[in-house]
């Protein structure tokens, strides 16, 4: 019998990539909301925090799930090393995520969907595409019946987008025995390749700056709308702020910064001592918006709050300033803006927190490089200071040295760094392939 063709062709849908299963983790916690808003308040950690305690305990190990305050849950796990004389590891990450408005991206911020080879979402990039290659990596070595070179502390904490207090610190204070033996530490914001000069260079975070979040405090006179009044908290506000906001810091090099621009400039063969720090900077693309910004003292203002109603004068008004110091120095950045914004203003220290620098030479870095050359032989690795922080600060009171490593072989053109934080967050598929292979090679190796 003949076959009926149709007489109509109806579309196609796409046929959909076989995901990784680095890529399904992932896909899977964004779909938990862990939105972070700070001030103790929170999504989703419990629920994520379930989901990677299964994850766990189906590699066979014997997760422990601690709670800084109701819902607010971090997952610690051990892995047996097959070289007992060597220290413990620990690979860590964040399940919390900053707040994400629906209306400003593309698609929905928890959906996880997969599009132009690409998964999207908040978190994406930081870090739940980290958390993914974690448990992927671990999983493929137990799978084999291997075991890693070292003992690993598998940690994955609530809190990191706000200070960590429920989280990576609350832990280190309350229970630092489940640090016990570790001397280094990886996690986010580095591992991610970059171009310059046209050859592939991946950053490898050695460093972070110091973090201060300080409100600033104005205090004026109540009064009606239509007065006269000098004594204005808002205006006393508004011109302490624009100071802040408006201070140009001068550069300062770090140990780390210095050979950071090394390398970018034998990339670029040029002089570095004849080239400007902001220039060889600029020259990394997009990544310059991080690396800029770990030249100097950033000040930044991020919030506003202050009266109540249209005609009435309020008695006070705040803001809140986001300071990022080079290690050590704090206190001289604060006695500047104190000069800055005058004695009609008030400081108040919200949360504060180390900078570190971790040797960008030894055994784990040459690791690292070993690594990202099995998968990636051409590429070269860089050392730098992340101007932002992660919880390796907290893991530092331990005596923890602390680097980022999250290896993602990217496309030329891809924005990656505007999108920690950003709109329409998104990491490609192959890249989270990539990175479940080299941290694996690296666990084996290290």
């Amino acid at each position: 019998m003949a076959e009926t063709l149709p007489t109509t062709h109806e579309p196609q849908p796409e046929p959909r990539p076989e995901l990784d299963e680095t890529a399904i983790i992932a896909r899977d916690l964004i779909r938990f909301d862990t939105t972070n808003h700070g001030e103790g308040r929170s999504n989703g950690e419990r629920e994520a925090a379930e989901y990677v305690e299964a994850r766990l305990r189906a590699m066979g190990l014997d997760p422990v799930m601690h709670e800084s305050a109701p819902r607010r849950a971090n997952v610690v796990a051990r892995v047996p090393g097959a070289n007992p004389d060597k220290p413990a590891l620990v690979l860590h990450g964040h399940l919390d995520v900053v707040p994400a408005d629906p209306r400003n991206w593309s698609v929905d911020p928890f959906a996880g969907e997969i599009r132009d080879g690409m998964l999207w979402g908040r978190g994406a990039v930081d870090m739940k595409d980290m958390d993914a290659m974690i448990l992927t990596a671990v999983g493929d070595i137990l799978a084999e019946g291997r075991l890693p070179e070292r003992e690993l502390v598998l940690g994955f904490f609530a809190d990191e987008e706000a200070g960590g207090l429920y989280g990576a610190s609350w832990l280190v204070d309350e229970h630092p025995e489940l640090f016990a033996g570790a001397t280094e530490a990886i996690s986010e914001v580095g591992g991610y390749s970059i171009t310059v000069g046209g050859q592939r260079a991946y950053l490898l975070q050695t460093g972070e700056k110091s973090l201060v979040w300080v409100r600033l405090v104005a205090h004026g006179t109540a009064a009606h709308g239509s007065r006269l009044v000098r004594d204005n908290a808002v205006t006393k506000l508004a011109e302490a702020i624009a100071q802040v906001g408006r201070r140009e810091w001068p550069i300062r090099l770090t140990g780390t910064t210095r050979e950071l621009l090394a390398a970018i400039a034998g990339a670029l063969g040029v002089d570095p001592e004849r080239v400007s720090p902001d220039e060889l900077a600029l020259a990394t693309g997009s990544a310059s918006g991080f690396i800029t910004a770990t030249l100097r003292t950033t000040s930044n203002p991020t919030l506003l709050h202050a009266g109540y109603k249209h005609n009435v004068i309020p008695d006070r008004a705040e803001a809140l300033v986001d300071i990022r110091t080079l290690p050590g120095e704090e206190d001289a950045v604060l006695a500047e803006i104190a000069e800055l914004i005058g004695p009609d203003v008030e400081i108040e220290i919200v949360h504060r927190d180390v900078g570190l620098e971790a040797p960008t030479r030894g055994p784990l870095v040459d690791a690292v490089t070993t690594a990202l050359h099995a998968h990636d032989p051409e590429a070269t690795v860089f050392p730098y200071l992340l101007s932002g922080g992660t919880d390796n600060k907290s893991l530092s009171r331990l005596g923890i040295e602390g680097y980022g490593f999250a290896p993602l072989r990217l496309p030329d053109g891809l924005d990656f760094p505007a999108m920690f934080h950003g709109v329409d967050e998104r990491v490609p598929l192959d890249a989270l392939v990539f990175g479940r292979q080299v941290l694996k090679d690296l666990l084996l190796a290290y």
